[in-house]
């Protein structure tokens, strides 16, 4: 590592001014700063965008630095679908070794999406002022404590808890992971790093899937927190010595200087949008909140606390925008400014990572049912049926790697997603005696494709339209949406389910031709949302470009 090559670029923008201004503070509206907006006016060409070459990196030329560092940012995501696949193979253990209540029966494994998607844009935007690398690294040493404290639950109260604490860890790691890419890569290296992360999503998800059913088979669920604790205390030695320290160094007209933890924290203190993030927070934590109630019992959508969280969630939309609008109209930081929403690129793509995380998930968790109630299969069995889906997803990740340069944006979109819609198409006619090889192997190798070319496209997109020195909010925006596409997908697949089974003509409802067809229901509406995604792809995403870069 004594070779290591950085290089230190800043580069301040035109309108900047006084010494010591923070860039949070530039406006973004056209009015403010007697040009167009960068927002508004980005027509996703990175390397044809003037004001990209207004951002300060970090930048890693060394072989080996770089390996390290996108190992560590592909890791941390791979552990967060790890866990998430070992939850919920292992769940049905979990559930009776913790006397787990039928109404609780789905919170350990939905709580952490649930307090992942609420404290991520305040995660990211914390991430912004007091820097990616410690945020990144606090992120790390947090979720290895609450990971490891979920192996030692002893009671249900312990385990939801360690596994919804273990969320806003989570969302500590996320959105910097983002920024630590921006700011330490450019050209096609970048590329590869949102390839590789990407990459880290359906590997992790089955390789927790496998490992889940092997451990809980054999009685011993604990010993895959144990395991991921260890990871995560791996990950933050890696990370403490191999990320650089100049990740967190703020823009100078000079070059890379630190900020005292006293300038930190008075950016902390002025420039985030605390009102706009809190209120941006209360309202996806309501909404999660119902969805994930929804998913465990779709009667609960009839109880009082239901019906007043949805009216609380979506109450707070108009709060919001008013609030964000009034900001962007003062020059002053908006969590997300609604100018964002007039870039139709970005409005575009944030539909299709919203449909795309929707249907990736709640196909991979129905299949799951559909391995264990429909076709009777153990839990081992069934999680290494997976084994084929990190395989694509890998190969996938490394051909966008490649040409995600060379291709635009609404065709690596509309090809990613026209493969994986193959894959609930072809598990809508599954019969519970179906060949694993026609039928599920198939739908494996499909159904990862379109969430994993759709993962670098859109980081690449929503990074370059947020400005520089606010990359951890935009890590927040892209994964929040991410998030509340998987709740919802996972809610409503759930709703139809019960409701086609409740409805077929099979007088017992638990038998494997009754669930098999709510389960065939849920694949053929997963098929639709990627189609939706396709039709968004082709019309909203025409003038985003090649998002990737065409030079090192």
């Amino acid at each position: 590592m004594s070779h290591t090559q950085i290089e230190l670029t800043s580069i301040q923008p035109p309108d900047a001014t006084a010494k010591g201004t923070s860039s949070l503070r530039r406006p973004s509206s056209s009015h403010a700063s007697g040009r167009p907006s960068s927002i508004a006016g980005f027509d996703g060409n990175i390397d044809d965008d003037p004001l990209h070459s207004l951002e300060r990196t970090v930048t890693v030329t060394s072989k080996s630095r770089t390996a390290i560092i996108i190992t560590c940012v592909t890791l941390i995501t791979a552990i967060s679908t790890l866990l998430n696949g070992l939850t919920t193979v292992a769940l049905p253990t979990m559930a009776k070794e913790l006397d787990i209540p039928e109404g609780l029966l789905l919170w350990p494994s939905s709580i952490q999406a649930l307090t992942n998607g609420c404290t991520l844009l305040i995660a990211g935007s914390v991430s912004d002022a007091l820097g990616s690398r410690f945020m990144y690294l606090l992120g790390c040493v947090l979720q290895a404590g609450f990971v490891l404290g979920c192996g030692l639950s002893r009671t249900t109260t312990q385990i939801i808890l360690f596994r919804g604490l273990s969320g806003v860890a989570l969302s500590f790691c996320l959105p910097s992971a983002v920024s630590i890419i921006t700011r330490s890569f450019v050209g096609k290296r970048r590329d590869f790093a949102f390839a590789a992360m990407g990459g880290g999503q359906p590997i992790g998800f089955a390789v927790g899937l496998a490992l889940g059913g092997v451990l809980t088979d054999s009685m011993r669920w604990r010993w895959g927190f144990y395991m991921a604790a260890i990871i995560d205390g791996a990950i933050f030695a890696v990370a403490l010595w191999g990320l650089p320290r100049g990740i967190d160094a703020p823009p100078d007209s000079q070059g890379a200087a630190d900020f005292t933890w006293g300038q930190k924290f008075e950016q902390l203190k002025h420039d985030i949008d605390w009102v706009g993030a809190i209120i941006a927070s209360i309202s996806l934590a309501s909404l999660s909140y119902v969805f994930a109630t929804i998913t465990g019992s779709t009667a609960s959508i009839k109880q009082p606390a239901s019906i007043a969280l949805l009216i609380v969630a979506f109450g707070l939309i108009p709060v919001f925008v008013y609030w964000v609008g009034r900001r962007e109209k003062l020059g002053r930081p908006a969590i997300i400014p609604n100018s964002l929403w007039r870039n139709s690129a970005f409005t575009a793509m944030c539909l299709a990572v919203f449909l795309t995380w929707g249907s990736f998930n709640a196909f991979e968790t129905i299949l799951t049912f559909f391995f264990q109630d429909v076709q009777l299969l153990s839990a081992t069995r069934s999680s290494l049926y997976f084994l084929p889906a990190p395989v694509s997803g890998a190969a996938s990740n490394i051909v966008i790697g490649f040409i995600v340069h060379k291709v635009s944006a609404h065709w690596l979109v509309f090809g990613g997603c026209t493969i994986s819609a193959f894959g609930p198409f072809v598990m809508a006619f599954a019969k519970p005696h179906s060949s694993y090889w026609s039928h599920a192997f198939l739908s494996n190798i499909f159904n990862p494709v379109g969430a994993d070319s759709l993962y670098t496209v859109a980081n690449l997109l929503i990074t370059n339209v947020f400005p520089p020195k606010t990359h951890g909010l935009a890590g927040g925006v892209f994964n929040t949406v991410a998030q509340i596409g998987k709740s919802v997908g996972l809610a409503l697949v759930a709703v139809i389910a019960a409701s086609v089974t409740k409805n077929s003509d099979y007088k017992d409802k638990r038998s494997p031709e009754a669930l098999l067809v709510g389960y065939n229901a849920t694949f053929w509406f997963c098929f639709a949302m990627i189609l939706v995604t396709i039709v968004i792809a082709v019309f909203g995403l025409r003038k985003a470009g090649k998002v990737g870069h065409k030079r090192d």
